[in-house]
């Protein structure tokens, strides 16, 4: 009977043991959606090769920019993920409402201090540009302007992704308000626009096949993300409707990458981090993610990066004050629901 108990015993440590080493050889990356679209993609090969150099399996999360946020938010009391990506301005929010630890990844002094946290809280991992997408197959041309957006042709078929809730969808709020050179404007046509609008969304990922598909004409969403959809669908194209001083603009909306606070794999996920922002990961950010290097040292001439330079030919880039942005938020999601009525 002793020998069966400790028999039994060490059985049970064994599996006790076992189970703390699988858990040890794992990160949790809760990430906005983007960078996983496509066979292969970005996220993939990158995860599978950080996985045969360190025997650590990636465990990944997908949701909307602001879904994410929310979700370690919630599990602040036992946290579960180790790394976050999403996109401006979830990531400063998750910054001020301590949910990041400040880590410094190496590499970092190859990226430009304009696109790294001042307190270390998080670093841009993929440049990125917010646009719009188009059917091709049903307009034979893209919008001019966002004032032909509200023709009647459109009624039904235009959707964007929910501002304050998915970080393209709040992009598509703070260029309308850049574009129609303030607030009461970009209101405005908002309203004007929701007789055109099928609903909130709330992520911005989905709308892709829609457009693809004639449900929709016309969608917002991302530059990396909608480039790297093209090859499963080959109907739609990107484009940026001119405002009302007749330019086009748009700005850069990065993945931004940081440590989750209380993470229970932290040192997994500082390693993860590394390596997404290690050369030679960055080296394959154009030609597979369809995405801007972050690093100063790389400098891509790929077909892709071609891809890009070209699709954003003639469009004017300028640069949010996102502390302020994250500052009036909560202010201005709650005018486009009154504006919009939903």
């Amino acid at each position: 009977m002793k020998k069966s108990l400790l028999m039994a015993a060490a059985l049970a440590a064994l599996v006790a043991a076992t189970g703390a080493a699988r858990a040890d050889g794992v990160v949790t990356i809760y990430s906005a959606d983007g960078l996983h679209d496509g066979s292969p993609n970005w996220y993939q090969n990158q995860f599978d090769a950080f996985t045969k150099a360190t025997g650590i399996t990636v465990q990944y999360v997908e949701a909307g920019s602001g879904g994410v946020v929310e979700r370690v938010a919630k599990e602040t009391s036992n946290p579960q993920a180790d790394v976050l990506v999403t996109l401006p301005p979830f990531i400063q929010k998750a910054a001020a409402d301590g949910l990041l630890q400040p880590y410094t990844p190496a590499g970092a002094d190859q990226i430009a201090a304009d696109q790294k946290d001042s307190g270390g809280n998080f670093e841009a991992l993929i440049n990125n540009y917010m646009n719009f997408i188009y059917n091709a197959s049903t307009l034979p041309d893209a919008p001019k302007t966002f004032a032909d957006l509200l023709d009647a042709k459109f009624k039904g078929k235009i959707q964007y992704s929910t501002p304050g809730q998915a970080g393209d969808g709040t992009a598509v709020m703070i260029e309308l308000i850049h574009a129609f050179g303030g607030k009461d404007a970009a209101f405005d046509y908002f309203k004007k626009l929701q007789d055109n609008n099928v609903g909130p969304s709330s992520s911005t990922g989905k709308l892709t096949a829609l457009v693809n598909k004639g449900e929709l004409y016309v969608a917002n969403g991302d530059l990396q993300m909608n480039l790297a959809q093209m090859a499963d669908n080959p109907n739609i194209k990107v484009f940026w409707p001119a405002g009302p001083d007749g330019k086009r603009s748009t700005f850069a909306l990065p993945y931004y990458v940081g440590l989750v606070k209380g993470a229970p794999h932290a040192d997994n996920g500082k390693k993860l981090i590394d390596f997404l922002l290690s050369k030679d990961a960055q080296a394959t950010v154009s030609s597979v993610a369809l995405g801007v290097p972050v690093r100063m040292d790389v400098q891509p001439t790929d077909k892709a990066a071609m891809q890009i330079h070209d699709a954003m030919n003639g469009v004017e880039v300028w640069t949010p004050d996102w502390a302020q942005v994250l500052k009036d938020l909560s202010a201005d999601a709650d005018r486009w629901h009154t504006a919009t009525g939903t």
